[in-house]
């Protein structure tokens, strides 16, 4: 009898949580698809054809059970699963790239796989330590994003600059240089944030042109992922959207 058990950081594989996420998983990852879970709650039509279809068409397993829904997910309308293997990504020097330096919330750094590849930024640095890429929290939160997101964790920021420090580096902090309205990146560039409760360390402010969102005093800063889209948004706007930056 199969037994299943909740995700855990060192696991070879992981989850994504819903059909959504499924159907994105076998678009963009197919070859590390092992198994496909199927609720019993999940309806005949349209909708399950196609997924059996496509992982008929992979050679995918499909496993129809409930059992794995009442350890992986609480969510009522969650009725299909997707099991893939953890696949390594590959940071191009030749594009933009946001790094993340000691991200902490997997529901953050989703979102901000999210946005950035709305925004032709699927290039992620990130700091360690950090939040699991693989938790099934950041898979969801990401909307699938995650499965079309190149990204690298380094130990520290000195060895992602080694590589890839030739570029345009912006530090976004409170105590900054430059207002993201004087920011014109003229070429390959990094946007780099902090952690979401401490920001970025004050050497950070040697590193490139710090950059500050200007924003009312009533609050003290912007939400991560906020603050995140608007500088994606601000310094991508000559571009074409749909293209990598």
């Amino acid at each position: 009898m199969a037994t299943y058990k909740r995700y855990r950081k060192e696991d070879s594989v992981s989850y994504s949580l819903g059909i959504t996420l499924t159907f994105e998983l076998l678009k963009y990852k197919t070859e590390y698809v092992n198994r496909v879970f199927v609720h019993s709650a999940m309806k005949q039509g349209e909708t399950l054809d196609k997924l059996e279809g496509l992982c008929k068409n992979a050679g995918i397993e499909v496993v129809y059970t409930d059992k794995i829904f009442n350890v992986l997910s609480q969510k009522e309308n969650c009725y299909v699963i997707g099991e893939f293997r953890k696949f390594k990504g590959n940071l191009s020097k030749e594009k933009s790239h946001i790094v993340l330096v000691n991200p902490s919330n997997a529901g953050n750094m989703g979102t901000i796989m999210r946005s950035a590849l709305g925004f032709g930024l699927n290039q992620m640095a990130i700091i360690r330590p950090a939040v699991d890429a693989f938790d099934p929290k950041t898979v969801r939160a990401s909307m699938g994003a995650v499965f079309s997101t190149e990204f690298v964790y380094f130990d520290t920021f000195e060895e992602y600059q080694k590589v890839y420090g030739q570029r345009e580096l912006y530090p976004f902090m409170l105590n900054a240089k430059s207002s993201l309205h004087e920011v014109k990146p003229q070429g390959i560039f990094s946007l780099i944030f902090g952690n979401e409760a401490t920001g970025l360390p004050e050497e950070f402010e040697q590193i490139g042109t710090s950059v500050i969102i200007p924003h009312s005093k009533r609050i003290d800063s912007l939400n991560l992922p906020i603050a995140a889209s608007i500088a994606m948004y601000e310094t991508t706007k000559g571009f074409e959207l749909g293209s990598d930056v």
